[in-house]
């Protein structure tokens, strides 16, 4: 049997669109984004969630058993399908086995095709001693919504029933704007409508936010697992229309095709790691974006640009880098680029200062990448990519929104009250709980290796990146401490210093391209974050002996938007660290960084993650993984460690030893 800590897992099927699938090992859903069919309207944005999921019962000569589970209020587990789950497998795709009362066992397996919103689910029954079970059937009743993702569902009077029936095909449309959900599969569907109520999500109720929703379920779908397998194939729109010409092809004949196209598919990618980066890489209209994270981020700029060096940089996925730059590059206004697209209407965002200067070390790493892999950039894009990286460094040395401007002492200066514009962005109503106005220090690390890639084209940034330059190492520097401070003219008070060990500090050494500090200090500044923020997960985002300090990720949303950046550790943190713990121990220690500081992380990608990595972790021991379950830049960067920082070093498998090599 399963553990039980195992059920609550999560999995994830992305399709390419900013649509996805996702759930749970024991098949509860959990959150309210937990669906068989999400779909992308405008990819990658405008989700709604159209088949939240489906119920399923086996027949046999011995009785009817449940290989499905439901949460209810008040908290109810019903039915029991779930107490029959003895095994669980995530690749190529998700795969479950249910073993019923009678010895038959009955394997489950989903995925998502690549490309189209398409779920494919496949069921085969197997007799205790091999073969087909003989007078076995599966009955599956699908529950539909139609709704925001972020929203939830509840029975009203609008919602159609309404069924469209042709051979193997089986149409609805739930609410008359959106698409039609398409059905095909090789068993008879009986139209049988009705409410499924009260709902409960167990991951809401965590977290403080409404957890109720009803569902409706159209009818039933009846198969003969005994004459072979059961397929349901659920799309919308045209995704699943008949490409060519003449009689439609049997549901079993296109699923077989869809898994067989996903299979190859799967089977190019490198690394398990790898084919999780994929599913962060999006279509945004002619171009191409980063989905920040699952189930419920969109693209967002500074995620977008540190994602993509480890997601398309270090795997040499240059075409998708050049079409995400060139995408955002249109997206400049005033010197900046927005932190997120809304998910509709709304305008863009630009509400960060350090998404921009995120694109300029990006496009800077991208020119390198090209230029090492002999890959010519057409003159036109070229154009593109540098224009911005000219409006930018332009609008921030002349001043934009927020306060943003180039200070006398060649620094950036940034803020304006309630607003937090750095990567710690966490509010609490209209209360940014770290706004860090002034001169943050990775805001300043940033700003100097834009300075420095604008340089190579125009000298005119070479003195103020000289000036900027001699101003960190003379006023970032805490000899009390022995590290950085973490701001300096907090809130645009010259001289105030907000002294707070960080992990900000260390893109002051690793994770750019330029080193600010001297060799002692640079050494000082590794040593004192491995020692008080290094977990093996991530870099916690504040020291245990500061105040304010947080161990935990928990509680409803005031409780957790104040412990997001006081002390919870962030995987991606890792990726600058190991550079910056390189740099200063010499590139002959690649190999023990790598047994020390990678693998935990490849472990946790492997047997939690399901090939991905989270958004953020309890700062103390076991470390629980919290916040976004898929997480673009956890996953960029342990990319970026494995093939480009940690380089030339054999990969050890997960939890496994170095060869020392």
């Amino acid at each position: 049997m399963i553990e039980p800590a195992a059920m609550v897992r999560e999995w994830l099927e992305a399709d390419g669109l900013g649509g996805f699938a996702s759930g749970t090992v024991s098949g509860v859903r959990t959150r309210r984004y937990h669906a068989l069919l999400t779909v992308a309207l405008t990819p990658p944005t405008e989700r709604m969630v159209m088949v939240s999921g489906f119920d399923a019962h086996a027949v046999t000569p011995a009785g009817r058993f449940a290989i499905s589970s439901q949460r209810y209020l008040p908290d109810v587990i019903s039915p029991d399908g779930a107490s029959r789950l003895v095994d669980f497998a995530w690749e190529p795709w998700p795969r479950w086995r249910y073993r019923l009362e009678d010895g038959i066992v009955i394997e489950q397996e989903l995925f998502v095709t690549r490309g189209a919103p398409r779920a494919v689910v496949r069921w085969r029954g197997v007799a205790p001693g091999g073969g087909p079970a003989a007078g076995l059937r599966l009955e599956v009743r699908p529950l539909l919504c139609g709704r925001d993702y972020h929203a939830l569902h509840h029975e009203n009077a609008e919602l159609s029933f309404g069924a469209a029936i042709s051979g193997e095909r089986v149409t609805w449309r739930t609410y008359a704007p959106l698409p039609a959900i398409a059905s095909r599969s090789n068993g008879r569907y009986r139209h049988e409508p009705c409410w499924y109520r009260a709902f409960t999500y167990a991951e809401e109720v965590a977290r403080g936010l409404d957890h109720v929703e009803d569902l409706a379920a159209p009818g039933v779908f009846e198969f003969d697992l005994a004459a072979g397998d059961a397929v349901w194939i659920v799309s919308t729109g045209d995704a699943d229309a008949d490409a060519e010409s003449g009689p439609a092809r049997p549901a079993l004949e296109r699923a077989c095709a869809y898994a067989a196209a996903e299979r190859a598919r799967r089977a190019r990618f490198a690394t398990p790691l790898h084919r999780a980066g994929d599913a962060y890489l999006v279509r945004r209209g002619a171009g191409h974006t980063i989905i920040a994270g699952y189930p419920w981020f969109t693209d967002w700029g500074r995620d977008t640009f540190i994602a993509m060096r480890g997601l398309c940089l270090a795997t040499g996925r240059l075409d998708e880098a050049l079409g995400i730059l060139r995408e955002w590059a249109g997206a400049v206004s005033e010197g900046m680029l927005p932190n997120r697209f809304v998910d509709r209407g709304a305008a863009p965002e630009y509400n960060a200062v350090d998404a921009s200067l995120w694109y300029v070390i990006a496009v800077g790493e991208f020119f390198d990448a090209a230029a090492r892999a002999g890959r010519a950039i057409d003159e036109r894009a070229r154009r593109a990519l540098e224009g911005a990286v000219d409006a930018i460094l332009d609008g921030h040395a002349a001043g934009t929104r927020y306060g943003i401007h180039l200070d006398r002492d060649g620094l950036l200066a940034a803020g304006a009250p309630g607003v937090a514009l750095t990567w710690m962005d966490a509010r609490v109503g209209d209360r940014a709980i770290t706004p860090r106005a002034g001169k943050p220090v990775e805001i300043e690390a940033l700003w100097l290796n834009a300075l420095a890639i604008g340089a190579r084209r125009d000298p005119r940034w070479r003195a103020i990146l000289e000036r900027g330059a001699a101003s960190f190492q003379a006023r970032f520097w805490d000899p009390d401490r022995g590290h950085l401070s973490d701001v300096i003219d907090v809130d645009g008070e010259p001289g105030r210093i907000d002294p707070r060990l960080r992990p900000n500090q260390i893109l002051a050494v690793g994770g750019l391209p330029a080193v600010l500090l001297d060799e002692a200090r640079a050494r000082r500044v590794v040593d004192v974050v491995e020692a008080r923020l290094w977990t093996p997960l991530g870099l916690r985002t504040l020291a245990p002996d500061e105040p304010g300090y947080a161990a935990r990720y928990e509680g409803g949303v005031p409780a957790r938007d104040g412990a997001y950046h006081q002390g919870p550790a962030w995987p991606w943190l890792l990726g600058p660290f190991v550079e910056a713990w390189l740099r200063v121990h010499g590139r002959h220690a690649r190999a023990q960084a790598r047994a020390r500081f990678l693998a935990p992380l490849l472990a946790y990608a492997a047997e939690l993650g399901h090939g991905h990595v989270c958004e953020l972790t309890d700062a103390e021991p076991p470390h629980a993984p919290r916040g976004c379950p898929f997480q673009a830049w956890s996953v960029g960067e342990a990319l970026r460690l494995a093939l480009d920082v940690l380089a030339d070093v054999p990969a050890p498998a997960p939890g496994g030893e170095s060869d020392g090599s």
